[in-house]
Formats: structure tokens, sequence, C-alpha cells
């Protein structure tokens, strides 16, 4: 559906949020580079599109009413996504020109990746990232290569031959469509073995969540997961499926948690088992972080330890401590 007309346009609203930061009409126009004429008939254009009187103006200055500060609130929700999907986009687009090429898992892209470049780039303004995707193991090629100089991966082991830094933690969880038989288990969670037995909606083979349940589920069971009822490489195409009732599936839970809060699917712990797993940052232990990879690193707000895959030899430690992001 298109943007309801009121809000299609956020940049009076990035006015109004700079007046209530700054405490000043005048020096909010300074900040946005107009002059305060241009920024007061902002401001009136913005009160008679919303039907609302969002500044008081007197002799001594402007300041918001309680309408305004209401709507600037609810504002910054928008105007800070808006510089999250700014920053994504412009990671894919500046491909050609990029001086940090960046491959990163699909649940690392499309949850928490966006969120760092947005505070990358408030820190890094000069540096141009580029970013592809796919798996894990696609990944870890991309970075051996030199295709990628950083990657974000989460399998259940470092790949091989790579220096590997935990920089933030994800819990696999069992996602049924509402009224499917496993909801009765409930917070108790779906037997492991019954789990293990069962034709799940599944992520390609190479994927990092299929392969940290794998072998999560062999390491409890003795055996691995009977073969998926289907295989899908697009988390989005795994949710609708199990929305529509074509089977359970497992899931980051940074994936599912809309679809959860939404009543689409019903979340589900696995009895017995630890499904917390490591999403890491690799490189080759050859090419150490530079300057821009140090601080995409720290703005990922990593954990303070790296080492070496298992056919790889450890590495110094090349990239910390990290720049502040």
């Amino acid at each position: 559906m298109p943007l309801p007309r009121r809000v299609s346009d956020l940049a009076p609203f990035e006015l109004l949020l700079s007046v209530a930061r700054l405490g000043s009409l005048g020096a909010a126009a300074r900040e946005h580079g107009i002059s305060q004429p241009a920024a007061s008939s902002r401001i009136r254009q913005l009160e008679r599109r919303l039907g609302l009187g969002l500044l008081e103006r007197s002799p001594r200055g402007s300041r918001l009413t309680p309408e305004g500060a209401l709507v600037a609130d609810w504002a910054r929700t928008a105007t800070d996504a808006a510089a999250v999907l700014e920053a994504g986009i412009g990671s894919l687009a500046r491909a050609e020109r990029a001086r940090l090429p960046v491959a990163a898992s699909l649940t690392v892209a499309e949850y928490l990746l966006p969120h760092w470049l947005a505070r990358f780039r408030a820190v890094a303004r000069d540096t141009a990232v580029s970013l592809t995707t796919g798996n894990s193991d696609d990944v870890a090629r991309a970075v051996r290569s030199g295709t990628a100089r950083l990657g974000f991966v989460e399998g259940p082991e470092d790949p091989a031959g790579l220096v590997s830094l935990t920089v933030a933690r994800d819990t696999l969880t069992v996602i049924v469509p509402p009224g499917h038989p496993w909801v009765r288990y409930g917070a108790d969670g779906v037997p492991a073995r019954e789990l293990a037995a069962t034709a799940l909606i599944a992520r390609e083979s190479g994927s990092g969540t299929r392969q940290h349940l794998d072998r999560a589920l062999h390491r409890h069971t003795g055996a691995g997961p009977v073969p998926p009822l289907l295989e899908l490489s697009s988390t989005t195409a795994i949710k609708t499926a199990v929305g529509e009732g074509v089977g359970p599936a497992v899931l980051s839970s940074l994936a599912t948690a809309r679809e959860a809060a939404a009543g689409a699917v019903v979340p589900l712990p696995v009895r017995g088992l630890d499904l917390t797993r490591r999403l890491r940052a690799v490189h080759r232990p050859d090419r150490p972080p530079g300057d821009a990879a140090r601080t995409l690193l720290a703005c990922a707000r990593p954990v303070p330890r790296q080492r070496a895959g298992p056919e790889g030899q450890p590495a110094p430690a090349s990239s910390m401590p990290q720049p502040e992001c």
C-alpha cells in the first residue's frame, strides 16, 4: 500500500526534531542549511498537512506544543528507520567504488547489519561499503578468495583457515502455524527426538542455520534430522510456508520475532537442547582488518576474542582493540 500522504515526506519531521533538540527554530534552520523564514514556512506547511499546531511562537522563540512533542516522538522512530534503510541500500548500490567489500549470511544481512551500517556511516561517512549476501559457506568462500575483506557468518564452527571474532549471539527457535499439534508443548518445548524425526521446511545445504540445527540434534540424539520436507533459500519464503500450514521450521529468533508478535506463527523452544549460537565476523589471517573494517567491527559491538579456524594457524590479535563507533 502507498505511504499515507501526511507522512510520505520525512524532511519536515526531521526539522521538527531539530527544533525539539536545539530548542530554537533559528538553530534548527542553521543546522539544516536553510533560512529561518524557510524553516518556519516548512513547519507551517506541516501543521496544515497534519491539522495540528506543532510550535508555539513568541518573541522569545519557539517551542513545541504538547501535540508537537508527541508527533516528534513518533517521528523519531520513522526517521531512525529511514536512516537504517538508507544505509543498507547505500551499501548495496556502491559496489563499483567500494572501499570495504563485505559479505554476510542472510540472517546477519537482514536483521543486524543494516543497524551496524547506520552506526558505521555516522562515524565513517567517507568510506563506502559494498555488501554481498549468501549462506555461511558462500561468505567463507568470498573471504578466502579475497572478494570480501570482511565476512559475517552464522555456522556452528569457525570457518576453516579464517580468523573469527564473535560479534553477536542468537537463538534458533521452532516455528509452527497456529493450531499445529506442537503448540500444546508450550514453554516445555518440542522434544528433541520428535523434532529430529520430523521433516521440516529447511534452508538449503550450506546454510549456517541448518548446519547448527543438524549438529545440535546429532549431539543430543545421536542421529541427524530426517530429510527436509522442503528446502528454500529464503527465510521469508520459509516463514510464509509455515504460516500457511505447510509444516514446521527452525529459524533464527531474530527472523521470527515480528511474525510471532503478529500471531502468524507460534515460536517454541526445543526441550533439553541449547540452540544458542555465535554470530561471527571472519577475515583472512594474512589480511588483518584495516581501519574501515575495524570501525565496522566496533559498530557491531564485538566480543574481544578471535582465533583461526580448525585448518588454519592461530593468528595474532590483529583486530583488537576496536576503534569506537
